[in-house]
């Protein structure tokens, strides 16, 4: 009989436990946060937070935010919204936290102004919609650091430098050229044979001794080699 009745109460044992996963499984949140949020000094930073619950939205639902240092400490609620937002009025938080989320949405997002490298650390997403109060912790790490001077390159940027710089440089070599071609016309003008003021002849007078003295040679031997013989 004792083992009989131990029987039957170690088997509700689990039917109770079974019982409870369901309950609890049944009436509980789903909520997603970014694992990792960047942030630049003096910047308006937004931290994300969802939410899906399985009863209606109602008053009495709840959101918190909390925050932990990055090199550690205890947790200090930072946030609270039930209805109306109550952002911090105390601690390093105080009047930075703006509300950006709509909870009939299922948004729970909030901003923090102006960061400083300080509010690096671990923030935390609660919800609670009652009866629906379970859920999972998401964390999100802040980390502010300074804008550099650096830019990153997007494609766009990068389709145009490669088509555009190239035809800039086939532009600059093709004004060099022109700019050259017309340097040597120039000096060929200056060096170029003219007539004389004092007598005008058929002939250029030269003031250029290698081209001038080239067609004064071909004149010359055009003289001497004719057809023409000789008279005795």
């Amino acid at each position: 009989m004792r083992r009989g009745g131990g029987g039957s109460g170690g088997g509700l044992v689990p039917r109770g436990v079974l019982l409870l996963l369901g309950v609890c499984s049944a009436l509980s949140l789903e909520i997603k946060a970014s694992s990792k949020v960047r942030a630049f000094i003096g910047e308006q930073v937004s931290l994300k937070c969802s939410f899906t619950s399985s009863s209606p939205i109602t008053e009495s639902l709840t959101v918190d935010w909390t925050y932990r240092p990055l090199t550690g400490g205890h947790m200090e609620t930072i946030f609270h919204y039930q209805s109306v937002a109550y952002p911090t009025t105390v601690g390093k938080f105080k009047d930075r936290i703006s509300w950006i989320g709509d909870v009939a949405k299922g948004d729970a997002s909030i901003a923090i102004q102006s960061p400083v490298m300080s509010d690096n650390g671990t923030f935390i997403c609660s919800v609670k919609n009652p009866p629906d109060v379970y859920h999972n912790i998401p964390q999100t790490v802040l980390i502010v650091t300074e804008r550099g001077l650096s830019f990153q390159l997007t494609s766009a940027m990068l389709l145009s430098i490669l088509v555009f710089l190239p035809s800039i440089v086939v532009v600059v070599l093709l004004l060099v050229r022109m700019g050259r071609k017309f340097g040597v016309l120039k000096e060929k003008k200056k060096s170029g044979c003219k007539k004389s003021s004092i007598e005008v002849s058929d002939e250029p007078e030269c003031t250029e001794t290698d081209n001038c003295l080239g067609r004064l040679r071909v004149w010359c031997w055009n003289c001497v080699d004719t057809d023409e013989e000789d008279p005795y």
